[in-house]
């Protein structure tokens, strides 16, 4: 049994004396989406601006330059992939992971999980990212084995050799990956933990007593996981976009997290933020019987203190170029900065949500359309005032969905946007942005049952209470009318649904450019938490 005991050192957990010390250090990234050149502090593409006052981040050039350092540190270095490498930015609209396998290569990372946006543009575009790499795509609770595209491209699990020890390597893809993407409808997603388990234990009758999870699952179901099942000795997570850190402020926790199994040992959990703006960095300890005494670590800030590879930074210009006339158009422009950040947009009104919901509005109300509901998730960055160019609005919106409208029940309303709060607490992106409505709602109620206490919808000059019997217009985007995030009750109970306006990227240019000045961001209150 690993029993933790206080250290003296910031960031080390010592669980036991060792008997027989031997290290692996594990770097690792997560949710990287595509963000292939330096990105700025709102996560949007760094501008020379920004580089000339060294305010950027991260960038496969920079991360190249950090990874290579650390593995200077010594020969048990794993580097690893917990997911979301698709989708972000111009890179994954034009290559669709062509740079991202390349780039992974020649990096030399060893093992990826599927994260759910590499199931975005379906089995095809996986099964050709698959088929690049020179690395495993891992899942354990997925089953391609009815999809042919799939099949024998993703593994459960793999085993690494480090110095004479094998290191068992599990990954996962979240359960709701069918609400979250388009992996079609042959392939299956599993509850983690039995998968999990199963893994575990055939990992174990191969002789294989060190085993880490790279788990695209999201920082509380990898807490959740780490206490019910026994044999994994540390969990490398992502999704939740969670940063752990020892030095940093406003985290969600320290690095690592422990959490205790069913047999008391304490599970390391680690988990580096997004958008390669940090490289995780930890090291476990092991004794002869390959359990555990110590894990210690933090994230790399990839600031502009890490200097750029070069020879990837010009791999990268190279790449870009077909990019450049696309991205540099400028077609709009906003007198502050717009946030669009998830740590707000996934809980509550924001700027970004603001200005989506209501563009997409005014494109259909001459239809008769009065509600707008988008996710919060579907905002994917923030942007900075004065010019806004064609790229920075494609980093926002990257996922080419199209406008949608539909009818819907003011009962059915009700119930989608009761499932769009179900997950603030994880910041889950189905969180809603409207127009036209005004929303009451408590995190204290229970999900998917009791949050919306009131929903109000405008006529004219004044606000009603919704009726549930009544018969509304509303427009929303095509990923989400067919029931993704899921809100099932757009696709079951939509009534004469269209899934095919104007992409969401045109729709919000157009709607900027009609303003007669600079656009003012702007939050009203029409999403109100009224917790007591």
């Amino acid at each position: 049994m690993l029993r933790l005991l206080a250290s003296a050192l910031a960031g080390t957990v010592l669980f036991s004396t060792p008997v027989s010390a031997e290290d692996l250090t594990i770097l690792h990234i997560n949710d990287f989406h595509s963000r292939v050149e330096p990105i700025n502090k709102t996560d949007s593409t760094c501008s020379a601006k920004d580089a000339e006052a060294n305010a950027c981040f991260g960038g496969i050039a920079r991360l190249k330059t950090a990874i290579d350092q650390n593995r200077k540190d010594g020969t048990n270095v794993l580097l690893l992939d917990a997911g979301d490498e698709f989708q972000g930015s111009l890179f994954y609209t034009t290559y669709k992971g062509r740079d991202a396998a390349e780039f992974m290569n020649g990096l030399g990372f060893e093992a990826m999980a599927v994260g759910n946006h590499e199931f975005d543009d379906g089995p095809a575009v996986l099964s050709a990212f698959a088929d690049l790499l020179k690395l495993p795509l891992l899942s354990a609770n997925v089953d391609v084995s009815r999809e042919p595209l799939l099949q024998n491209r993703i593994k459960p699990s793999t085993v690494i050799e480090k110095n004479g020890q094998r290191i068992g390597v599990i990954g996962l893809t979240p359960l709701d990956t069918p609400d979250l993407a388009s992996p079609g409808p042959n392939i299956s997603f599993a509850d983690p933990v039995p998968a999990v388990r199963k893994e575990v234990a055939s990992l174990q009758a191969q002789g294989v007593t060190r085993i880490v999870l790279l788990s695209h699952s999201g920082y509380a179901e990898d807490k959740r996981i780490a206490a019910t099942v026994d044999g994994v000795d540390a969990i490398v997570g992502g999704h939740s976009h969670t940063l752990l850190s020892n030095t940093e402020k406003n985290v969600a926790g320290p690095y690592p997290t422990l959490v205790k199994n069913p047999a008391g040992r304490d599970v390391p959990i680690v988990s580096a933020a997004s958008y390669g703006k940090y490289l995780g960095k930890l090291t476990l300890t092991f004794d002869d019987a390959g359990e555990v005494t110590a894990a210690k670590g933090d994230p790399i800030l990839l600031d502009a203190s890490i200097p750029e590879d070069e020879t990837l930074k010009a791999r990268v210009a190279e790449l870009a170029k077909p990019l450049e006339a696309v991205r540099a158009e400028v077609v709009a422009k906003v007198a502050a900065p717009l946030d669009g950040s998830r740590e707000n947009c996934r809980v509550s009104q924001c700027e970004m949500g603001t200005l989506m919901a209501d563009a997409m509005l005014d494109r259909v109300a001459s239809q008769g359309v009065t509600i707008a509901i988008a996710n919060g998730g579907g905002l994917r960055a923030s942007i900075d005032a004065g010019d806004v160019t064609m790229g920075e609005v494609l980093t926002v919106l990257p996922f080419q969905n199209t406008l949608a409208t539909m009818k819907l029940k003011g009962a059915d309303i009700v119930a989608s946007l009761e499932q769009g709060v179900s997950g603030v607490q994880d910041l889950a992106g189905k969180f809603p942005q409207v127009a036209g409505l005004q929303i009451d709602w408590t995190p204290q109620g229970i999900a998917g049952q009791n949050r919306i206490e009131a929903v109000r919808v405008r006529f004219g000059d004044r606000w009603t209470p919704i009726d549930p019997n009544a018969t509304y217009s509303v427009v929303t985007n095509d990923y989400m009318r067919r029931g993704g995030d899921g809100y099932r009750l757009f696709n079951e109970k939509a009534i004469d649904p269209y899934d095919f306006g104007p992409a969401l990227e045109t729709v919000l240019i157009d709607y900027l450019k009609k303003q007669n000045e600079p656009y003012q961001a702007y939050t009203d209150g029409r999403i109100a938490n009224v917790a007591r």
